[in-house]
């Protein structure tokens, strides 16, 4: 790895103030980018890599540096884990620190606490320990700390996924189909696709191949009146769009005006009509309860704690807590509530998260069951199998990255009798 000064001491300053974790890591790198225009691609690559790199091994790097400031952290990096020498790392050493440089790779990293080699905090792994032994517990935390992949979805109203993929192939992407969705495709490294022709003329949209399974299990039809109850920026509200033919009703709400104004452009793309964003003050609002006893399908994909996508936001297990968690069981339990009078006899409702743990996936969907005993448990394997997708994860979709290469995903699909 080649670098200048200049690089590694802005990645330190960058480093800083993410390590206070007021705010996710990626708005603060891009905001940093913003108001430093002048930095150029190798500089922000280089930022970029560095910090997340940090973020993804910060439990061994602190083992490393037992200090965990931002510049002993990147030296750590630099010297432990790329196995930099002293003459590669000139650019990033000041008087002295040829020594701490000598006395982090003295520091035995065998025999670490679990946690620590997992990579995942101490809370994490104590929740996890209910769930799944201490060697999967490993094998999780192992592939939550290494980057994730890009999948895209490939927009079903404008091209079919193997047109799409070989085009991909002709301008020199490398890609692979999705092993278990098929609307899905896998890229080689992370090129980039922003001017790409087919993502501006909204063929291909970037959404993790969990993602894309989740709405699988919506399986919406033509002419139905489709619910989005929680729909961010719409990845998933596009996608059913597409699975319903451009035909029927489809709501996306969000309390959001900001995420529901990032759908706007995204839905201009599509080529979609049947898609209606609004915002809404809250899960009770009015307008969403003029649609009680209405709606042939219902998705919650709810607010969490988002452990299953560390992958991609490594300092999310930092900014959350058992506290936090508590907070969000209480969200997702009364959203859910909420949503279900939505949904009209022999409707299907989705529950969805992108967490890890039994306590926002599972238990949410069995306390609602046992407070309304006019829904079911319907068996994830068996809707997916309906749909030719070779998967099986028992009554729930359970996604994990170390088993299924998606981030982590909880689905449960009820249905009213």
């Amino acid at each position: 790895m080649k670098f200048s000064s200049n690089q590694f001491e802005t990645a330190v300053l960058v480093l800083t103030a993410v390590l206070r974790f007021d705010y996710p890591a990626d708005a603060i790198v891009s905001r940093y980018f913003r108001e430093h225009p002048q930095l150029g691609q190798l500089d922000r690559a280089f930022v970029a890599e560095a910090v997340f790199a940090v973020l993804r091994k910060k439990r061994i790097l602190d083992h490393i540096t037992q200090n965990g400031a931002a510049r002993s952290l990147l030296l750590a990096w630099m010297s432990r884990l790329l196995g930099l020498n002293a003459r590669e790392l000139t650019p990033a050493l000041r008087r002295g620190d040829e020594q701490i440089v000598a006395d982090m790779k003295a520091i035995p990293i065998d025999s670490l606490p679990l946690a620590v080699s997992a990579e995942l905090p101490d809370w994490v792994v104590d929740k996890l320990r209910a769930q799944m032994e201490e060697p999967a517990i490993l094998q999780l935390g192992n592939a939550l700390s290494n980057p994730a992949s890009l999948d895209l979805r490939v927009n079903t109203l404008k091209a079919k996924r193997e047109q799409v993929a070989q085009i991909l192939q002709d301008s020199g992407i490398v890609c692979t189909l999705t092993p278990f969705s098929p609307y899905g495709l896998r890229l080689v490294g992370r090129p980039a696709l922003n001017r790409h022709p087919l993502f501006i003329d909204g063929t291909i949209e970037v959404q993790d191949e969990g993602s894309q399974l989740i709405c699988c299990l919506m399986a919406p039809t033509r002419h139905e009146m489709i619910i989005d109850f929680c729909a961010g920026a719409g990845g998933k509200s596009l996608m059913l769009g597409a699975m319903m033919h451009n035909r029927g009703r489809l709501y996306a709400f969000d309390t959001s005006a900001a995420r529901i104004k990032k759908l706007q452009p995204r839905l201009a793309r599509s080529g979609l009509s049947n898609l209606r964003p609004q915002v809404i003050a809250r899960e009770t609002d009015i307008r969403i309860k003029r649609l009680a006893g209405k709606a042939d399908r219902v998705l919650i994909d709810a607010p969490c704690s988002g452990l299953g996508t560390l992958r991609r936001n490594p300092d999310l297990k930092w900014r959350q807590s058992p506290e936090s968690v508590a907070e969000l069981v209480a969200k997702q339990t009364s959203i859910l509530k909420a949503a279900g009078p939505l949904i009209k006899p022999g409707g299907r409702l989705v529950y969805a998260t992108c967490s890890l743990l039994h306590e926002e996936s599972e238990s949410v969907v069995e306390s609602f069951l046992q407070s309304n005993p006019k829904f079911k448990l319907v068996d994830c394997d068996s809707l997916l199998a309906q749909q030719k997708i070779n998967l099986h994860t028992g009554p729930y979709l359970k996604l994990n990255p170390h088993q299924h290469s998606t981030d982590g995903f909880f689905g449960a699909v009820l249905t009213k009798e």
